[in-house]
């Protein structure tokens, strides 16, 4: 029997209340939807001067505040590997007895597309290209087999452990409230451990406020690059002319569909269209393998993974103060923005799909297993594409300097089948745009309205909306400056509140009765 029926398995959680009448919209779902409508609406009517506003932010933060996102990211990974190697992994996300409610495979396939499916699409190839053209350290290698090295090890860095170890750590905290404390699942809520159980109710409003907003605004930017990029390969490959009337529609598109979606709920809609995400990723990531240099790609993962750990703390830790780059700001501190924006959404979500398992499978789960799949796209793509420029004499690292959007079809243009496996990637961009929509709206309804558990779908639907309008305007005001900016924007106050998290749930577990970690005794030992 699968797992994904085991719903009522903890004989040991209190029982479940009877349904409350549907909670009127408060103060949490009108400020942040006026404030997320404001803004498109202002983006919408002076575009031009919202883009020099959006770049004036984009400096401002990165320029004062990337010290605060490097350290604060490395030491979220430090925290989740202390807690998996230490008896508090003992501890489960549930009760002692519960069981995890899906599969391994459904789990780490929600796991995998909720959280930056698109992303690792659109940079799975512009990413490392664009290290090959432009070297990350100032002087270094270009268009080389050492830029091809280092080009492979920084993009794994990036879709790495530090990646999502800010996954890890709010899904930790909301998941530990939420289903072993059995409270609600807001953000604010988790921060009781730290505050108290009655602590200001203004502060409580202004956290979830702040966690919605970071969660639109970091999906807006998600959404933003996979219709951009969408809108490119439909150019690219089919003619399609390109512009904002075809973004506007296929963000049209992706909203019907995502309505359709969320109203099959989160075991039939979300979970359905994860597995989809994983067949079409593997079909296309096998393609690649097979008709491309394969023991390249092989070597190429490997190389790029020592590259990876033997300078992870360097990475983690490199700024660029005595020579006065930027290319710490425009690409690592971006990323980290970018995740923690998402991560209230994401943290909630994986939350969510992780009750029943331990703290220790939990944080190995999400520290290993989907950035070795990222690491297997990167390898297997990105590897095809460095194989072509250094060894084939093609350009897709000039076409990618030149339109970001075009690299993955222009890696494309090198295989054979162009055009049935360019539409297989669209659809792919498509499905997981739908996915991470429909989760997102999922976790921000559930925000709003203080029911985590069943959202009213009516308001899924309303936040959905709101996201596709947020998203058309961002790009049509500023395109990727606008959407850094938003995440740059949301990311630095909910990275303060990350780590407020990681003090707030590690209180917690200190008051753990000691018999809840205590080594499991072999049968037969006293």
């Amino acid at each position: 029997m699968d797992n994904d029926n085991l719903t009522k398995n903890s004989d040991d959680e209190i029982p479940k209340k009877p349904a409350k009448a549907k909670p009127k919209l408060g103060v949490v779902f009108w400020t942040s939807s006026t404030i997320i409508l404001a803004a498109a609406i202002v983006a919408m009517l002076i575009p031009a001067r919202f883009q020099v506003a959006s770049e004036s932010v984009y400096g401002w933060i990165s320029n004062y505040f990337s010290w605060f996102f490097m350290l604060a990211v490395f030491g979220f990974g430090v925290f989740l590997i202390f807690l998996a190697l230490s008896p508090y992994g003992r501890l489960k996300l549930g009760g002692d007895r519960s069981k995890p409610e899906f599969s391994f495979r459904s789990w780490i396939g929600m796991l995998f597309s909720a959280g930056l499916g698109v992303g690792l699409v659109f940079f799975g190839v512009a990413e490392p290209m664009s290290h090959y053209m432009i070297s990350p350290f100032t002087g270094g290698p270009v268009e080389d087999e050492d830029a091809a090295k280092m080009a492979m090890g920084y993009s794994f860095f990036h879709w790495g452990i530090s990646q999502w170890s800010i996954f890890g750590v709010a899904g930790l905290a909301i998941g530990y409230s939420q289903y072993r404390k059995q409270k609600n699942g807001l953000v604010s809520t988790s921060l009781e451990p730290l505050f108290g159980s009655e602590y200001n109710q203004r502060a409580r409003k202004a956290i979830d406020v702040l966690a919605v907003i970071a969660t639109v605004t970091g999906m807006a930017t998600s959404v933003g690059l996979g219709i951009m990029q969408m809108d490119g390969g439909l150019n690219i490959a089919f003619g399609t002319p390109s512009g904002a009337l075809t973004q506007i529609i296929l963000t049209s598109l992706m909203t019907g569909l995502f309505i359709l979606s969320t109203t099959t709920g989160l075991k039939r809609g979300i979970k359905w269209l994860s597995n989809l995400n994983m067949i079409l990723a593997a079909v296309i990531t096998i393609f690649v393998m097979a008709v491309g240099p394969f023991t390249f790609i092989m070597e190429s993962i490997i190389v790029g993974l020592g590259d990876y750990l033997s300078n992870y703390v360097g990475y983690s830790l490199r700024m660029q103060p005595y020579s006065g780059e930027v290319w710490v700001q425009e690409w690592t501190v971006f990323y980290w923005a970018w995740v923690i924006a998402w991560s209230p959404f994401i943290g909630s979500f994986v939350a969510r799909v992780s009750k029943g398992r331990t703290i220790r499978e939990y944080v190995l789960g999400i520290l290993i297993v989907p950035p070795m799949l990222s690491f297997l796209w990167i390898g297997a793509l990105g590897g095809t594409a460095l194989y072509s420029d250094l060894f084939n004499g093609t350009n897709i690292g000039e076409l990618v300097l030149e339109n970001d959007t075009a690299a993955l079809f222009a890696l494309f243009d090198q295989l054979p089948m162009t055009a049935l496996f360019s539409a297989l990637a669209i659809l792919l961009i498509f499905t997981f745009l739908v996915t991470s929509a429909d989760s997102a709206t999922f976790i921000v309804a559930g925000m709003t309205s203080g029911n985590t558990e069943s959202p009213d779908i009516r308001l899924k639907i309303i936040w959905g909306v709101l996201l596709g309008l947020l998203t058309v305007t961002l790009i049509i005001a500023g395109g990727l400056t606008s959407l850094q900016a938003a995440s740059l924007l949301a990311g630095l106050p909910f990275g303060i509140i990350l780590i407020l998290m990681i003090v707030s749930v590690s209180k917690s577990m200190r008051r753990e009765p000691n018999t809840s970690m205590t080594r499991r005794q072999k049968k037969g030992q006293r």
